[in-house]
C-alpha cells in the first residue's frame, strides 16, 4: 500500500514537471511577438556610445577590443612579476610564459570544453602550480 502511494505522488510529480515545461517552452517562444510582427532588436551599449560619438561602430569596437588586450596583457605582466618576486617562478620562466601567452591563437572565450575555459587556474590568470608547467617546449 505504501509503495504504490510513493508511485502515485512520484507519477503526478513528474506529469506537472513535464506539463509545466512544455508550458513554458510555448509561452516562451509566443511571448515577444507582437500584433505587427516587426520586433526591432535593442541596441547594444557600444552602438549607442559610437551613435551618441557620432563615429563609427566598427572603429569604436576594434579600439575597445584592443585596450581589452592591452590591460590583459598588463595584468598578466604584473601577475608574473609578482610571482617572480615572491621566488615561486624564474625570470625565464615568466619570460617563457610571457611568450607563450602572446603566440597562441586569438581563441573566442567559451571555446573547447564548457566550465573548463577563461582564466580561472592557479592565481586567477591560467597558470600551473611550480613544477608544473605545460607549455610547449622550444
Amino acid at each position: 500500500m505504501r509503495r504504490s502511494k510513493k508511485f502515485i505522488i512520484i507519477a503526478v510529480v513528474a506529469a506537472l514537471v513535464v506539463v509545466g515545461s512544455i508550458a513554458g517552452v510555448a509561452l516562451a517562444q509566443t511571448g515577444n511577438q507582437t500584433g505587427s510582427g516587426n520586433v526591432t532588436q535593442p541596441k547594444t551599449l557600444l552602438a549607442r556610445v559610437a551613435e551618441t560619438l557620432s563615429i563609427n561602430q566598427t572603429k569604436l569596437e576594434d579600439a575597445f577590443a584592443q585596450a581589452q588586450s592591452e590591460m590583459r596583457t598588463e595584468a598578466l605582466q604584473n601577475r608574473l612579476q609578482s610571482l617572480v618576486s615572491q621566488g615561486k617562478i624564474t625570470q625565464p620562466q615568466a619570460d617563457d610564459y610571457l611568450n607563450w601567452w602572446e603566440a597562441k591563437p586569438d581563441v573566442p572565450a567559451g571555446f573547447g570544453f564548457k566550465g573548463r575555459g577563461g582564466l580561472r587556474g592557479w592565481g586567477g590568470l591560467g597558470l600551473c602550480p611550480p613544477g608544473n608547467w605545460t607549455m610547449p617546449q622550444k
